[in-house]
């Protein structure tokens, strides 16, 4: 287990913050890996050493990419031993019980699947990229094994993203530091993701486990305001996590990719996923699909290539049919808006509010795939958002109504927090203000305070994409 908020906000940040700004600046890189370190090794010190491994395999492939002439075998071999230590801890469970469910197989699902090291995807997708990238020629291989390992292990984005390329990072890893603009501007950044974790991401998070326990017996209205809920935590969750990334990268000199750029007021699934984890996006686009041949290939060539992409997508967020129902729900909407749908929105000139209730609505109906597992609940869940109820009864009941007024609050919050509207607000307030200027300082404070309240009161906040 990573450490519990309280000992991440209050012992392990000031003392990566207070070293880092006193030690020497030749030993910064030292002093991050060793903090790295410690901060993945914490709880599952097993774990450290699978990472150590990984950081060793990654090292001495990219190296003799460079030195060999087998150029092409060893980037094989170096992809295969990533994919296996992946195959291993996150699927091969999954692997097991779906051959045990097929009977002339013969195989027991007796496999004891092995934990899941936190964080695996995101720093074995970077290895990865890293290697591919040497491969191609685009970078050269890393002869610093200390610069390479603090890649790997930087411990901002470790665990959750987001994804970084070394390519993005390699020459601020030689001039680590951070000004005092970068520092002030990463601490802003960092209390705003933690407070969209921790005051936004945790209440919808909580009146969503309301809903989600009772699938079919919510009426239309709750089954609809449930799933909304799970959309604004899963939101504020993951990205209020990379936000606190980039915000903490910031403070310690470096810059990560954005990775959300508000979602929910896409007016189509296809520029959803344009603004959704857009690094992992990124990664499947440049080492996935573009590989395959992307749109290049004609329109069977370029379907199955977004398969390809969408199965893997899937399966990356979990190891369970319910992911892969989700990227291939996914994959149909995609083929189909390129095909048609965006055609005959332009066509009929459909307004952009209509736009984004329709892009909204199907990512809502596509969270009730992914945040159910059980495949059966998840589609009793899903049908009773379009009336068909559980028992047979009535979609609307005044109890399943007066239940689900009681979240219209934090539903409307979560809306509001969801646009650029507060920002864009608060942007036009201070452009010429220098005393609102200085309120956003105390406005930062107060967040920070709130934050330390909930964190005191609440205890260990895990962040979804852990388990990822």
């Amino acid at each position: 287990m990573i450490f519990s908020s309280a000992l991440f906000l209050f012992a392990y940040l000031p003392a990566v913050f207070l070293g880092y700004f006193l030690i020497p600046k030749k030993y910064a890189i030292l002093f991050l890996f060793v903090l790295n370190l410690v901060f993945y090794g914490w709880g599952e010190p097993v774990y450290l050493a699978l990472m150590l491994i990984s950081i060793a395999v990654n090292y001495a492939a990219a190296l003799m990419i460079e030195s060999f002439s087998r150029k092409k075998a060893i980037l094989a071999v170096s992809l295969a031993i990533n994919l296996a230590f992946i195959a291993y801890f996150k699927y091969a469970g999954f692997f097991v019980s779906t051959a045990a469910s097929i009977p002339f197989l013969g195989i027991k699902a007796d496999f004891a699947a092995p934990p899941l090291p936190i964080g695996i995807s995101f720093y074995t997708f970077q290895a990865m990229a890293y290697i591919i990238d040497v491969y191609r020629g685009s970078i050269r291989a890393e002869r610093r094994f200390l610069k390479f390992g603090t890649f790997i292990s930087l411990f901002p984005q470790l665990v959750a993203g987001p994804i970084v390329l070394y390519r993005e990072i390699a020459g601020q890893l030689d001039r680590p530091g951070a000004g005092l603009r970068d520092a002030e501007k990463g601490l802003k950044l960092f209390i705003c993701g933690l407070s969209k974790k921790l005051l936004l991401a945790n209440p919808a998070g909580a009146a969503w486990e309301k809903f989600g326990a009772a699938p079919g017996g919510n009426g239309v209205a709750g089954a609809w305001a449930g799933l909304i809920l799970y959309a604004f935590h899963i939101y504020f969750d993951f990205g209020g996590y990379s936000e606190m990334a980039v915000g903490l990268g910031y403070m310690l000199g470096f810059t990560f990719p954005k990775n959300f750029d508000y979602p929910y007021i896409s007016s189509s699934i296809t520029e959803f996923w344009r603004r959704w984890h857009m690094t992992l996006s990124g990664w499947f686009r440049d080492y996935v699909y573009i590989p395959l041949g992307g749109s290049r290939r004609g329109a069977l060539r370029n379907t199955f290539n977004l398969a390809a992409v969408w199965l893997l997508t899937g399966l990356w967020h979990g190891a369970s049919w319910n992911f892969v129902v989700w990227g291939i729900y996914y994959l149909v909407i995609l083929i189909a808006e390129r095909a048609f749908i965006l055609r005959a929105f332009d066509r009929i000139k459909l307004p952009a509010a209509l736009r984004k209730a329709y892009a909204f609505g199907l990512v809502v109906i596509g969270w009730g795939l992914f945040a159910i597992t059980d495949l059966g609940k998840s589609v009793t869940y899903i049908a009773e958002m379009f009336g068909r109820t559980l028992t047979g009864g009535l979609a609307f009941t005044p109890q399943a109504l007066r239940f689900t007024a009681a979240f219209i609050p934090t539903l409307a919050v979560c809306a509001l927090a969801a646009t650029p509207l507060p920002k864009n607000a608060w942007n036009a307030a201070t452009k010429n203000g220098a005393r609102l200027r200085g309120a956003e300082a105390a406005g930062a404070l107060v967040l920070l305070l709130l934050c330390i309240a909930s964190v005191t009161a609440g205890g260990y906040n895990p962040f979804i994409y852990f388990r990822f």
